[in-house]
């Protein structure tokens, strides 16, 4: 650790969250037991700000997972888990709640660490993890099946049972919330898991691992398996003893897991990419929709699969908001993800930077006007300043394609109608907003949108109520909300002959 990361890290949260990184090489939960990959091969986790080695983590590969599955398989077919007082279940759930908020700045300062994500939008995530847990805990004593109606000579009911092992891939933006947006509705309908953390950020994930670990969960309900897409991600795809997987990421990637599914005929839930439409038409609020869809862009540094990357407004005010736009963004402090006045930290990674750099070279090279930033900050870090490009075409490569970094698309529209015609026109559909004070424009806009989920007059607040996935190829199924209990569960007709 550096000279600057000590400074930045003197309250009690920080030194915990040192001295935990420090405190060794991080291996599997399988089993309930935390083991060194069979391989003995590890990695490293590097701090995005910094670009100094945090730690080593065990590196799973497709042995590890046959375990992991065994495991998870185990747990599953005794009564230990899946059979238990629906209630039991749901006090497990809410201890790992209470646990995380026990430990919330420490996983915040962990995952800003591993991440680059500023430390007051950690906190928030962490505290949404906790809530999302709360919510699904509510769940396990109202999944229902059904009685049917028929003749008096038969009685015909449904039972709604869990799907088995539970196969969860996550992304490296929002590790915990996604962490608990998977495990969540997966233990709460009885199922048992096996979770992936991606490798460019999994410290906040095996922490969480540590802390369910130390409630005594039945061994093998949680296992936690850290290691690269290729390797343990094929493995868990293509297991043929997985029932369900879940993956968070991009497009591309979802698109094979899907594939390597199809061995043993998995359920699948995908949340793949975005490239989601902001519109703002004449009679919005200016000074909230210039504000939000600032932070749309710029949140996280724009590593956000809903990130509001196309800001739609009409061509009457175009030029206006796009000055308001450029001057608020600004104002944005980039710097060190510890300090509590940043507001936007550094990219995940150098690969990840330099492919967001090359996107600013495209859209200048296909005309677009770069109004403000669109280079590095500093040459420690992976920093990259809030990018705002205007006159943009839709078809431009920087409107079509998912950058996931800070660079937002302006473009100007006609009426209602170019609107909904140019949102829609992409191969994503996983969110968009609209500003209007009309409310009727409001509702047709919504519904003619292409969009798993859909705001109006804001941008991307969220509810653990609310259910994301996407339209087109952001995605397949449905996280969150009741939905996400449909996905994690299956019914079976019943008639028995009176």
């Amino acid at each position: 650790m550096s000279a600057a990361s000590e400074t930045a890290t003197s309250t009690k949260a920080h030194r915990a969250a040192l001295d935990w990184i420090r405190s060794g090489g991080k291996r599997l939960l399988i089993g309930g037991e935390w083991i060194e990959a069979l391989s003995k091969k590890t990695f490293t986790t590097i701090n995005p700000a910094t670009e100094e080695v945090l730690t080593e983590i065990s590196e799973a590969d497709t042995a590890d997972i046959d375990l992991a599955v065994h495991a998870a398989r185990q747990a599953f077919e005794s009564d230990s888990w899946s059979g238990i007082s629906p209630h039991a279940r749901a006090k497990y759930l809410v201890r790992i709640a209470d646990a995380i908020e026990r430990h919330a700045e420490e996983l915040a300062v962990l995952e800003s660490f591993d991440m680059g994500a500023p430390i007051a939008y950690s906190i928030t995530r962490v505290h949404s993890a906790a809530e999302l847990f709360r919510y699904y805990a509510g769940w396990v004593t109202k999944i229902h099946g059904t009685t049917n109606p028929t003749d008096n000579s038969r009685f015909i009911y449904t039972l709604r049972e869990p799907m088995g092992v539970c196969a969860l891939i996550n992304a490296w933006n929002v590790p915990l919330v996604m962490a608990a947006s998977k495990l969540g509705p997966a233990l709460a309908c009885g199922n048992t898991a096996i979770l992936k953390p991606a490798e460019q950020a999994p410290l906040s994930t095996i922490r969480l691992g540590e802390l369910i670990h130390s409630l005594e969960l039945p061994p093998g309900v949680v296992n936690i398996v850290p290691g690269f897409g290729p390797t343990a991600g094929a493995a868990m795809a293509l297991h043929g003893d997985v029932d369900k997987i879940a993956f968070t990421g991009s497009t591309e990637v979802g698109k094979r897991i899907l594939q390597a599914s199809s061995g043993n005929m998995k359920k699948v839930t995908l949340e793949l990419g975005g490239k989601s439409p902001n519109i703002i038409f004449p009679d919005a609020d200016l000074d909230r929709a210039v504000e939000s869809s600032v932070i749309g862009f710029c949140r996280n540094s724009g590593q956000v699969c809903s990130a509001g990357t196309r800001l739609f407004v009409h061509e009457s005010l175009h030029d206006k908001v796009t000055r308001r736009i450029c001057n608020l963004a600004s104002q944005y402090q980039v710097g060190s993800p510890l300090a509590q006045d940043t507001q936007m930290g550094p990219l995940i990674s150098r690969k990840q930077m330099e492919r967001v750099l090359s996107y600013v070279d495209a859209g200048k090279s296909e005309g677009a006007r770069l109004m403000m930033g669109g280079s590095r900050v500093g040459d420690i870090g992976y920093f990259v300043q809030p990018t705002v490009f205007s006159n943009v075409e839709n078809a431009m490569q920087i409107a079509q394609e998912e950058i996931f970094g800070p660079v937002l698309s302006i473009i100007p529209f006609k009426d209602e109608d170019d609107a909904v015609l140019k949102g829609n026109e992409t191969s994503y559909g996983l969110a968009a907003a609209v500003w209007t004070s009309d409310a009727s424009r409001a509702h047709r806009v919504a519904r003619a949108l292409k969009s798993g989920r859909v705001w109006i007059n804001t941008y991307a607040e969220t509810d653990p109520v609310m259910s994301i996935g996407g339209y087109k190829q952001s995605g397949y199924g449905r996280e969150m909300g009741a939905e996400s209990i449909e996905a994690y569960t299956q019914t079976k007709s019943v008639l028995m002959r009176l």
